[in-house]
């Protein structure tokens, strides 16, 4: 059958010439076999494609970063703010990079890991909020290693319609968020948090331990899609290189995680 695509205009590709170079291809023997099977499985840089053992190694060398980074930031507290512009700038170009990059995604969880740091020393030089870091840091893992294992098990799993909930309520949060900020910064409330310290009327709830519960539940189906990502990569066969791209999802989601976790702790524990 003739293809217009130019790759396959081989007579490697051709049905009928295809049985022509089977025939004409020399029988391997018993000891050439042996040797065969006898080989070495091929490497991730041989295949130049994904596998989850190669995949894994770059996460554990990107977490590693975001936890150097974390040291910086909790020593150098004042780095939070560059750390949180830059950390932003570099998700930009991270999303919209058609081919990922592996010394953006690292830079990116350097940087992130500052932010992360410094915001959690902040937080933990306040009598109040002592302890909290640790706190929010177990309540992280918990929520990683939960949605990992339910994951494996088969139990969860991405679907169309879970995923356009998750965008809409994506969306709502954005605009929320946005708003609280501006609110924040034209002195429309003198909270620490804005809105999410408002109770919710006829209750002593506040608005941001509801919304802190409802954004860990996002960012659980955010692994959710993350993982769903890198096995969809692997089952296909995708580039190498395209590990790199779930492993900026898999940090990007946590690090998020991280500090909705420590603002709604924050909120639990009152101003």
């Amino acid at each position: 059958m003739a293809t217009s695509n130019p790759a396959f205009n081989s007579p490697a590709f051709s049905l009928n010439q295809s049985s022509a170079i089977m025939h004409r291809a020399a029988t391997p023997s018993g000891e050439q076999l042996d040797e065969l099977y006898g080989k070495p499985s091929a490497t991730p840089e041989q295949t130049d494609r994904m596998t989850y053992e190669d995949t894994i190694q770059k996460a554990v060398g990107a977490f590693a970063l975001v936890a150097l980074g974390a040291a910086v930031g909790w020593f150098v507290p004042f780095l939070t703010i560059p750390a949180a512009i830059v950390g932003f700038v570099l998700a930009l170009v991270n999303i919209f990079k058609k081919k990922p990059s592996a010394g953006l995604v690292l830079a990116y969880s350097a940087v992130q890991g500052i932010f992360a740091g410094g915001i959690s020393a902040i937080f933990e030089a306040m009598p109040q909020y002592s302890g909290i870091a640790i706190q929010a840091l177990l309540g992280t893992a918990a929520v990683f290693v939960v949605t990992l294992l339910l994951f494996r098990s088969g139990k969860i799993r991405a679907s169309k319609k879970a995923t356009k909930v998750f965008l809409i309520a994506m969306i709502g949060y954005a605009v929320f968020s946005l708003i609280n900020v501006g609110m924040m910064l034209f002195g429309a409330t003198d909270s620490a948090f804005g809105l999410r310290s408002a109770y919710i009327p006829g209750t002593e709830i506040p608005i941001g331990l509801v919304l802190g519960i409802l954004v860990v539940l996002l960012a659980a189906y955010s692994l959710v899609l993350d993982f769903d990502q890198i096995k969809t990569g692997v089952e296909n066969g995708a580039p190498r290189m395209y590990a790199w791209r779930a492993v900026f999802g898999i940090v990007l989601t946590v690090i998020w995680l991280y500090i909705e976790i420590l603002r709604m702790l924050a909120i639990l524990r009152g101003e």
